[in-house]
């Protein structure tokens, strides 16, 4: 209901709860190989007309990644020349698209359930636009929500999209645990049956909120600052003060008016330091090996000792937790600062891998190792999760931002893509070896950080500017 000034609060988080669906898509699409991985292994195993190795195996895992480091090297110029709403359109369509394909990459032309080089090549290929949606939504999710939210609850609302994509996550492995449970009483019954049917399944599971949020995308409006753009300063308004009130929303059009065509400055205009910084803080959050535990979840949890359901549930849990300190960071990171969460994390993670490999060394299974999984994830989930995309979001320059932006994201999804598809043939060689690699680059993560990134806490993007001239 709107207030005396037009304000409209219900519709604002109506807005925002449909732009959050598009994180909880992107949890959920990049989460839910952890319980169809193994399924996939047996099921292509079986091919004639080919070898499915380690490595390939590691591909088709991962595949997805390769289109999200294509979506999110595209979505600034679709976001710019389509606007952010038919971007966020389109990335539904990816999504749903992507999990019926999944479902049966067979698409009418293939034999049915017939493994070969050809299904795999058609999964693959599904997977990877299912991964441009990823990447379109990781970009234009936050954006659109940034630009649709006033300035004094900003923060906050842009949060909720990192929240949505933990959620996501948490929602996937309930499912696939679901799934697994309802397909047969025995164990033997159930591997045959995941094998056959279950892990298309998980996939198709997607489908229902993607097409929910495609629909609802066409009952949002576009931002305010792109409607500003293409000149529709009327629609703008009419909008800003829904949001805002008359007078504030009368002020907010005039300050995008003012900005929206600000000089724009070469990409290293502040030296190469600040973009380094960036791409370093991408490279490590991926290189501390976070979606190997993300996506290999129930495989790493039968390594250590839990039986396939039991797997699924230790996944589920891990989710929960995941939730939990997910909260811990957006509730202190404006209180304790960036850096210090940072380092606290990567402290965590190190302990937890470093105990993980000591484990694996020792072939000591049990209770301990699910302990030291949820020590490594909650110290990343109150860390570098979150606090990675707000310092993105926040380090560079005003003039540089879309540029340094596009390339921190884009070297995020390749180191993605790196870390995920070399862990099966990592782990062939030694699960204890590649969990200490991933305990050194959390160690090397706080090092970083502690030596080179800038503390933005309580800083406006304008003395960043400010700061970033001085270094260069």
């Amino acid at each position: 209901m709107d207030t005396a000034d037009g304000r409209n609060r219900a519709y604002l988080f109506s807005i925002v709860f449909i732009a959050v669906i598009g994180g909880l898509l992107f949890g959920y699409d990049t989460a839910v190989i952890s319980g169809a991985e193994q399924a996939l292994d047996t099921f292509f195993s079986q091919a004639e007309d080919f070898t499915y190795t380690r490595l390939l195996h590691g591909f088709t895992a991962s595949s997805a990644l390769i289109g999200c480091i294509i979506g999110g090297a595209v979505s600034g110029m679709l976001a710019s020349s389509l606007g952010r709403k038919k971007s966020l359109l389109i990335a539904g369509a990816l999504f749903f698209v992507s999990a019926v394909g999944s479902w049966c990459p067979e698409s009418g032309i293939l034999p049915y359930g017939e493994p070969s080089a050809g299904l795999l090549a058609m999964f693959n290929f599904y997977r990877i636009v299912g991964g441009i949606g990823v990447g379109l939504a990781s970009a234009v999710c936050p954006m659109y929500i940034a630009e649709i939210s006033p300035a004094g609850i900003r923060g906050t609302l842009v949060s909720c999209n990192q929240f949505a994509i933990i959620f996501g996550m948490l929602v996937v492995y309930f499912v696939n645990w679901m799934i697994r449970n309802n397909l047969a009483d025995s164990a033997a019954e159930i591997q045959a049956a995941m094998t056959e049917i279950g892990w298309r399944r998980m996939f198709l599971c997607e489908a229902w909120p993607a097409g929910l949020f495609f629909i609802l995308v066409f009952l949002v409006p576009e931002t305010p600052r792109f409607l500003v753009m293409k000149g529709k300063e009327s629609s703008a308004l009419e909008i800003l003060t829904r949001i805002n009130g008359k007078e504030e929303g009368s002020g907010v059009l005039a300050e995008i008016k003012g900005t929206i065509h600000e000089k724009k400055e070469r990409l290293l205009s502040y030296g190469a330091g600040v973009i380094g910084i960036g791409i370093m803080l991408s490279f490590f959050q991926q290189a501390i090996g976070i979606n190997v535990v993300l996506y290999y979840a129930p495989r790493i949890f039968g390594d250590l000792g839990a039986s396939g359901d039991a797997s699924m549930v230790q996944t589920v849990v891990m989710g929960i937790v995941n939730i939990i300190f997910t909260l811990v960071a957006i509730f202190t990171v404006d209180r304790l600062g960036r850096k210090p969460l940072l380092i606290i994390g990567s402290a965590g993670m190190t302990a937890g891998m470093l105990a993980l490999a000591i484990f694996s060394f020792r072939e000591v299974i049990g209770i301990g190792a699910l302990v030291f999984i949820i020590i490594y994830t909650a110290s990343f989930m109150m860390s570098w999760g979150p606090i990675c995309w707000v310092l993105i979001s926040e380090i560079f320059p005003n003039t540089i931002r879309s540029q340094a932006v596009a390339i921190a994201v884009a070297v995020q999804w390749a180191a993605n893509f790196l870390v995920s598809s070399t862990f099966p043939a990592l782990s062939s060689w030694s699960i204890a070896g590649t969990y200490l690699i991933y305990a050194a680059m959390s160690l090397l993560s706080a090092l970083f950080v502690w030596r080179f990134v800038p503390e933005t806490k309580g800083k406006t993007l304008e003395e960043m500017s400010v700061l970033w001239k001085h270094r260069s």
